[in-house]
């Protein structure tokens, strides 16, 4: 079910470069749709919204007012929701919370400090105005994408967090307005798709537009953040969801296969990998896969993905196996492993490492505390984790004293000079030479 290669190989890299390309998700015709979508969004309004609602999301709103959700009816959510069900969004909320304020701690604050000439140097940290997030809606309800963007932006001070939702008919799930209060969002809007991403972006006559756009959604909406990026911030563009498995003989086979199905039921184009210097435990993954598969009310979307995307590696060297994650870069990793703390010095590129054979992915994904919004597409070697910083701004502070303005002046006005721009030099050298 799952395709198997070595790094022994000499076709190896080339393999490895073919199963993990993430080119051609997103059409010309869907960049083309969504431009024309974007453009009457910006055009029309609230009409367009309106228009694109009845089109995609199968209801016709009476208003634009009718596709607002209140505050309280956020908080009513609650009762509309079982009690395990409503324990578990408040215990997720509870420890999102507190992990990103003391990210927020750790990182988030005001500094300066005086140099030796008496000038003062540092740096300004405040939250952006109002954030935008975005909850798909389509295969799934996701109210943990509700928890985990607008969580960390409210830690970080935004005074003004908008969730826009699609819902078919019209009917926002209790369970997603429920998350939506605990995370203290400020206002809900029922829209989706592309016509939600430009809503949010340019504002329309009742929608608010935003400083940035975050959460996932379909190739749509990942072609519309692409199309908007520039005129308004956005988190990253969600590619398919992944996991990458590193596990040797300690691990336990049957929750190893367990770990790759919940990976593979996110949608057929999901990918599941698993690296083992070990053949014999390889063998057994590729053994209980079918039966594993066969128990799943989803095992149609599981099947697809395995097929199509799944891996499973032999490493036959430590190294092999440390340049296999490096070069994969995946959203999530796990190390399945008797010693796993050794492997981490040698980590470079991964969204988020789930140490241990009791760190399953799956608690990222809900409880644990950091945000699952991660990079993917192997845009880990570059991109991390959705957190506090992503909602701050930071502003660099220079008040120069009169002596010390002089002496850093003198040596701007020099490299001025050098680089033919001689008006910078006159504006620095007049403070030199000024008496006052």
């Amino acid at each position: 079910m799952m395709r198997r290669l070595s790094t022994g190989t000499a076709q190896f890299s080339l393999e490895l470069s073919a199963a993990i390309d993430h080119a051609g998700l997103i059409s010309s015709e869907i960049h083309e749709t969504v431009a024309g979508i974007i453009q009457a969004v910006r055009q029309s309004g609230d009409q367009a919204l309106l228009h694109y609602t009845e089109k995609f999301d199968e209801f016709k709103p009476s208003s634009i007012e009718s596709l607002k959700v209140s505050k309280p009816e956020m908080a009513a959510a609650c009762a509309l929701i079982s009690a395990p069900v409503n324990e578990a969004l408040r215990l997720a909320s509870l420890r999102i919370r507190d992990y990103h304020q003391r990210q927020l701690e750790a990182l988030g604050q005001s500094w300066q400090f005086e140099d030796p000439l008496g000038n003062v140097l540092g740096q300004r940290v405040q939250p952006m105005a109002r954030v935008g997030v975005y909850a798909p809606g389509g295969k799934a309800c996701y109210p943990s994408t509700v928890l985990m963007t607008a969580i960390p932006a409210k830690v970080a001070g935004v005074a003004s967090v908008a969730l826009a939702v699609p819902a078919k008919g019209g009917a926002v799930r209790p369970i997603l307005l429920a998350a939506a209060h605990y995370a203290e969002v400020d206002e809900i809007w029922i829209m989706g798709g592309a016509q939600a991403i430009a809503a949010l972006a340019y504002g329309t006559e009742s929608v608010r537009a935003v400083d940035k756009i975050c959460g996932p959604g379909n190739v749509f909406v990942t072609a519309a953040k692409k199309q908007v990026y520039g005129d308004v911030g956005i988190d990253m563009l969600a590619g398919p969801s992944e996991v990458l498995v590193v596990a040797d003989d300690s691990a336990r086979v049957d929750w190893i296969i367990a770990d790759l199905l919940a990976q593979a039921e996110h949608d057929e184009q999901a990918q599941s990998i698993v690296v083992s210097q070990s053949e014999t435990f390889l063998n057994a993954v590729q053994a209980g896969l079918a039966d594993a598969v066969a128990a799943q009310p989803r095992r149609t979307i599981i099947e697809a993905s395995l097929r199509n995307r799944g891996l499973l590696i032999h490493a036959e060297t430590r190294e092999a196996l440390v340049r296999v994650i490096n070069r994969v870069a995946p959203e999530h990793l796990e190390l399945a492993m008797s010693m796993p703390e050794s492997l981490l010095p040698d980590i470079r590129s991964a969204g988020a490492i789930f140490v241990g054979q009791y760190s399953p992915e799956v608690v990222g994904d809900y409880t644990a505390g950091p945000s699952h919004v991660l990079p993917t597409s192997g845009t880990a070697r570059f991109a991390s984790a959705l957190g506090v910083y992503d909602f701050q701004l930071r502003q660099s502070l220079i008040q120069c004293s009169k002596r010390g303005g002089r002496d850093i002046a003198s040596a701007a006005a020099v490299l001025a000079q050098e680089e033919g721009l001689y008006a910078h030099a006159l504006s620095a050298t007049k403070r030199v030479e000024s008496d006052e």
